[in-house]
């Protein structure tokens, strides 16, 4: 049987949106996100980490330095009993001066290809999985693979709802916080997925 995922988005979602931290000690979890996380652990979900970090492929930051952000993220989530199984970013950016990140990618959400991979790599049923995030592009990513998406009203989550309602495009859930979120998913939304 093929393992049901909660795709996470990383800034604005799981953490204040700070723009582009470029270590962990500018990266602020806010506090219920650890009791969302263990929620999902607990249901026998996966917590799949899905970012665009174009901070790298602008020259804030290097791989190696987001890499260490995602492994300290993970360790503050295990020393607290939650478990984020995976981290899957896109380190691109058009107009990048390294040629190694100047590309229009595949893997920016709201294009699939990091849900896509995730589904190969973890053997994760999309259909039966959610989507978590604060922009339109985490909802548009969550309908580009077939995951049932849910939007935050932290971060961006405000103007995000206003957009997505005007355009007719609402997510199949708002919900205040991470943890809300994963609240429904739980109850109400184990029918949507």
């Amino acid at each position: 049987m093929k393992n049901r995922a909660v795709f996470l988005d990383r800034d604005g979602t799981i953490n204040d949106d700070v723009g582009y931290p470029g270590c962990y000690g500018q990266v602020r979890v806010y506090p219920s996100s650890f009791e969302a996380v263990r929620k999902i652990n607990i249901a026998g979900l996966l917590a799949v980490v899905v970012t665009n970090q174009s901070g790298v492929g602008r020259g804030y930051f290097s791989e190696d330095a987001l890499r260490g952000i995602h492994r300290l993220m993970a360790e503050e989530f295990a020393a607290r009993g939650a478990r984020l199984d995976a981290f899957y970013y896109c380190p691109h950016f058009p107009l990048s001066s390294d040629p190694r990140y100047r590309r229009d990618c595949g893997c920016r959400k709201p294009s699939p290809e990091m849900g896509l991979r995730a589904a190969r790599e973890m053997d994760i049923d999309l259909a039966a999985s959610f989507m978590v995030g604060d922009k339109v592009e985490d909802i548009e990513f969550g309908r580009n693979i077939g995951a049932a998406p849910v939007l935050v009203l932290t971060g961006y989550g405000r103007e995000s709802e206003a957009r997505l309602r005007a355009e007719g495009r609402p997510a199949a859930h708002t919900a205040a916080s991470l943890l809300e979120a994963v609240d429904w998913i739980l109850s109400d939304g184990s029918s949507a997925g």
